[in-house]
């Protein structure tokens, strides 16, 4: 019998038994990959699902310090005045800077700081003045101590907004505020007992915390009471890490009510802060690098004062108002005084005939140079620009003319020192603001501003919300 050739299926190379062991083979490694990919496909849900929780980017930082009463000539003319401030100089090449700031009605510390972190007038913000309305004086002058007076939203609540934490050491009219670690500015009396109010009206155990380390909180208004508020605020950096801290400086303030605008005096203070503030820039952007802001702002300029104008005499002298035992008695028209201005605020204010009167005497007034009013302004005029919505009036005074409320003394009197409380548009008052950090164009001049813009600007830097500002963002 012929015996035929093996056909090439059943060669030894490719039996059957050899072909079914290839394909199971090959199912094997398909089912690994497919397994192999859907463990991989079931990390990266898992990663994802666990990212937002755990492995979110660092939050950026704010830091705000506020300089009380920093002209923004004494830095963008440091070298007329031959001042050492370097810290602050150095802001004019590395950031944006405005060559002045048109600051609110009237141009006192705690309106105006109500602005920065607001974006809006105080006639919207609600805090119209440093002290309350208290034509009686029974309060002894009262301050706007509390954030629940402000009527808006303000930096700190745009923060906690977005899951930010927040700091804030002596900013005015911020007890009570939404703030994660909160040294808030508030006095009574002096002494050691304003000490313990503080801790009463700072967030729980924070101070107790802290001075463990860095002995009692400083309270005063020198340089020296600032650079030991500064270490409370680096301890707070490095301790806490916030993501906005806000921070205000008073003793330029303090220092220019003493001795005036550009006095020796003055100038060394400034210098004592400038070295404050490199330091926390430097701190800020050790704890930060690549996401550190720092903004510097003030809430007024500065003006010298010569002269003073009482009106409480003139109102007096009118049959506006009486006097009785060292307080006003009865009255129908009064002046809540600001420094270098005065909102005079009607008892009824639907009373025409003391609104006439009032304006006649005021009108008297201003018609003579050697009182040295400004302008008057009526409620229209108020309205316009945002200032004393109870008020009729606004008296506003000439730089070196300060409003005097004492019940003793003449009409006008000698003065000395420096003020502030004019209206926002007499240069002296120019208020200051300067920015650094990521994205911020370097040298970049912003001319003059509006204080309004200031909140906006800062908040869009660094990625917060901020829609019931007035003001609008000068940087992108």
């Amino acid at each position: 019998m012929e015996v035929q050739p093996a056909s090439s299926d059943c060669s030894p190379h490719h039996s059957p038994a050899s072909v079914n062991m290839v394909r199971y083979s090959t199912a094997v490694a398909t089912a690994r990959v497919r397994r192999l990919a859907l463990a991989l496909l079931l990390v990266a849900l898992t990663a994802a699902l666990i990212a937002p929780a755990g492995a979110q980017p660092p939050a950026p930082l704010l830091l705000i310090i506020s300089v009380d009463g920093l002209r923004p000539d004494y830095v963008t003319a440091a070298d007329k005045h031959g001042l050492k401030i370097p810290a602050l100089r150095r802001l004019l090449k590395e950031g944006a800077f405005a060559e002045g700031v048109q600051g609110v009605v009237p141009t006192t510390t705690y309106p105006s700081h109500t602005t920065l972190l607001t974006g809006v007038w105080p006639a919207k913000h609600g805090i119209f003045a440093n002290t309350l309305f208290d034509p009686e004086r029974t309060g002894d002058r009262a301050w706007y101590w509390y954030a629940e007076d402000i009527r808006v939203p303000t930096l700190w609540d745009a923060a906690a907004g977005a899951g930010w934490k927040t700091a804030s050491v002596l900013w005015p009219v911020s007890v009570g505020a939404r703030v994660d670690w909160n040294i808030p500015e508030f006095w009574h009396y002096g002494g050691p007992g304003d000490g313990k109010l503080m801790r009463l009206v700072s967030t729980p155990g924070l101070l107790g915390e802290m001075e463990k380390e860095l002995g009692e909180f400083p309270r005063g208004l020198g340089a020296e009471h600032d650079e030991g508020h500064a270490r409370f605020v680096t301890w707070l950096l490095e301790k806490k890490r916030p993501s906005l801290l806000t921070l205000h400086l008073i003793a330029l303030d303090h220092e220019q009510h003493q001795t005036g605008p550009f006095s020796r005096e003055v100038f060394a203070v400034l210098e004592r802060l400038d070295t404050i503030i490199g330091n926390l820039r430097a701190t800020a952007e050790r704890l930060a690098p690549g996401r550190a802001w720092l903004a510097i702002v003030s809430d007024h300029g500065f003006a010298k004062t010569e002269h003073q104008l009482n009106l409480v005499y003139a109102f007096r002298s009118a049959g506006l108002l009486t006097i009785e035992r060292g307080r006003i008695a009865e009255w129908t028209a009064v002046p809540w005084s600001s420094g270098g201005s005065a909102a005079i605020v009607l008892k009824d204010s639907g009373d025409e005939a003391a609104r006439t009167k009032v304006r006649d005497v005021l009108a008297k007034l201003a018609g003579d140079p050697a009182n040295g009013i400004d302008r008057v302004l009526d409620t229209d005029g108020l309205r316009a620009r945002g200032g004393f919505p109870t008020a009729s009036f606004l008296v506003g005074l000439k730089p070196g003319w300060h409003i005097a409320s004492g019940f003793t003394g003449g009409l006008v009197t000698k003065g000395q020192g420096g003020q502030h409380g004019h209206l926002p548009d007499v240069p002296d008052l120019r208020a200051a603001f300067f920015v650094v950090g990521p994205g911020v164009p370097a040298g970049r001049a912003l001319g003059l501003i509006d204080m309004r813009d200031i909140a906006p600007t800062l908040a869009r830097r660094v990625g917060l919300t901020l829609p019931s500002a007035d003001g609008k963002p000068l940087l992108p």
